[in-house]
């Protein structure tokens, strides 16, 4: 199977898996880097990379690029030029990294955050219900649809079942850990449920009841509209992620003392420990530099 094929294979089996990755592309290169126009890669969360972006330099620099945009999910245009590298045209709206260990040449590389579809756990047949399901695919949602939520990487929990199960639903999504749980009530029954519960403050607050955004709505299809609203602004303007997601480190970083470059600390780093202080390089040429420099192997 040639490169090409077996980066797309991968890449098709993350999308399956529903993890959040980076796909990054060289789109531009100048000699002598060793890195090529379409070469590919996918970087994870944990900072792994698979595939070729270019050497260990300019690898160090795409990673710990990537990584970073899995929190906000936007793309990124990243040029990596030489300390003293020639002309190389600047791109408007790209982020220019100095990487001062490359051994000549610059790239760009195009990061496309690639994050699973946020997940909707739907409860009940009501015709509000049915009109969330049929608004929330083309909003970009996954719906899944169970007498009780499946919570399990869910963004967001919503049960529009007339008194059916609410409380072991929203009990259910709390013990899930989900960061939105939204019930379709009026205000007095919806308070009514949970007075019933007996929650906790800080549990309270996670349900949202009468969940939607005050939009006048009278019809089920104008209450979804206003529901989906909601749920919406908590993901792109409260930060609303699964708890999957939030429970994701960005892998540690340290500064190579020799060059200056910021990398990321895993077992593939070049590392050095001297009189009890650790200290972490961006390629094997930097720590042979700095061992030579403290008279230590």
């Amino acid at each position: 199977m040639s490169t090409q094929r077996r980066h797309a294979a991968r890449v098709a089996e993350l999308v399956q898996q529903g993890t959040a990755f980076v796909q990054a592309t060289v789109v531009r290169a100048q000699c002598p880097t060793s890195a090529r126009p379409g070469d590919a890669a996918v970087v994870l969360a944990d900072g792994s990379i698979e595939g070729f972006v270019g050497g260990q330099c300019a690898e160090g620099s795409v990673r710990l690029a990537a990584v970073g945009l899995l929190d906000t999910g936007e793309p990124l245009l990243l040029r990596i030029l030489p300390e003293d590298g020639g002309e190389f045209p600047e791109t408007e709206g790209a982020l220019t990294v100095v990487n001062p260990c490359l051994s000549g040449g610059a790239i760009e590389v195009f990061l496309e955050p690639k994050l699973p579809a946020p997940r909707l756990a739907l409860v009940g047949s009501t015709p509000i219900a049915e009109a969330i399901a049929l608004f929330a695919e083309p909003l970009g949602f996954a719906v899944s649809r169970n007498d009780l939520p499946v919570v399990d990487g869910a963004s967001a929990v919503l049960i529009s079942s007339h008194g059916r199960g609410e409380p072991e639903s929203i009990r259910a999504a709390l013990d899930g850990d989900v960061g939105f749980i939204g019930l379709v009530a009026s205000a007095t029954r919806g308070a009514a449920v949970l007075d019933e519960l007996d929650l906790t403050p800080a549990e309270r607050k996670l349900v949202r009841t009468p969940v939607g955004i005050d939009i006048g709505a009278t019809t089920a299809e104008e209450i979804a509209l206003s529901i989906l609203a909601e749920v919406v602004r908590a993901l792109r303007v409260e930060g609303l992620r699964p708890a999957a997601q939030r429970e994701v480190d960005h892998p540690e970083t340290a500064i190579d003392p020799v060059c200056g470059m910021t990398v990321m600390v895993g077992p593939d780093t070049s590392h050095l420990a001297h009189e009890g202080i650790d200290f972490w390089f961006c390629n094997p040429g930097c720590r042979t530099r700095y061992a030579e420099e403290l008279g230590v192997s």
